[in-house]
């Protein structure tokens, strides 16, 4: 992993990942994506990991975009696989069996943006803008953008903020469903450490199963998806933490989850 670019730290379970370039408000390079790509890797295997929490270095930008400078001198085919490379990470932040919440401490533009929509929650501070610019720079979303933004917003917002290229603010971004939750900037990582200890100490395995219904229920039909949730639901009842948190709230109690 290229630490410079990418810093990553641990405490009690939470696992958080910061984009380091805050000079070029955390553009997006080859470089950055590669490193970012280990990263999540790595936090998907690590068991003590039970969270991850995603941001981006400097007060300005979570992600401000891919980087132009990189991407102005490519080829259609090194566009098409520039385009492949950010996919993939979206993609494994997406199936990712571990909750991971995009620390919005900024701007998060084309491609910061397609990296925050990737993540399974997204809290941004009231001072945040997000958008998809790509149009003026005469090209389209590469990174999952213009499929991530039409399932979470709808078709009309999708073609609002992908036609017109105009960032939209924090709360504008809330009313259409980009963003899950808007704080005063001055408590964003307070608030995003909140929910994130009480992701840590929730059931893994039931995390990891309501990732799985709902990414699966997201694509495919009603039928297959409540069939698939049934299956889930049913495996619970073959978890010791199943059996813990039952107990505990009979019991009157907090429970303590293993991940068993």
């Amino acid at each position: 992993m290229s630490e410079h670019l990418v810093l990553v730290a641990d405490d009690a379970g939470i696992r958080r990942i910061t984009v380091n370039r805050p000079d070029k408000l955390n553009a997006l390079n080859a470089a950055t994506l590669d490193a970012l790509q280990t990263a999540f890797d790595a936090a998907a295997a690590d068991a003590a990991v039970r969270v991850v929490v995603l941001t981006g270095a400097g007060p300005k930008a979570f992600v401000a975009g891919a980087d132009i400078a990189e991407m102005a001198d490519l080829r259609p085919t090194e566009g098409r696989d520039f385009s492949l490379r950010g996919q993939k990470l979206m993609r494994t932040i997406e199936t990712l069996p571990k909750p991971v919440i995009a620390m919005v401490n900024g701007f998060a533009l084309g491609g910061g943006l397609e990296l925050a929509m990737g993540c399974h929650l997204r809290i941004a501070a009231d001072s945040a803008k997000v958008g998809q610019p790509e149009i003026n720079l005469g090209l389209i979303p590469g990174f999952g953008g213009s499929q991530r933004l039409l399932r979470l917003a709808g078709r009309s917002a999708t073609l609002e903020l992908c036609l017109l290229g105009a960032p939209v603010t924090a709360e504008r971004a809330l009313q259409l469903g980009i963003v899950t939750r808007v704080v005063p900037a001055a408590d964003l990582e307070a608030e995003t450490l909140k929910i994130a200890a009480q992701l840590a100490a929730s059931a893994p395995l039931a995390l990891r199963a309501t990732l799985d219904v709902v990414n699966i229920g997201g694509e495919c039909g009603i039928e297959e998806g409540l069939q698939y949730e049934s299956a889930q639901f049913g495996l619970m009842f073959a978890t010791d933490d199943m059996r813990e948190g039952t107990r505990a709230f009979v019991e009157r109690r907090k429970p303590a989850f293993a991940g068993r």
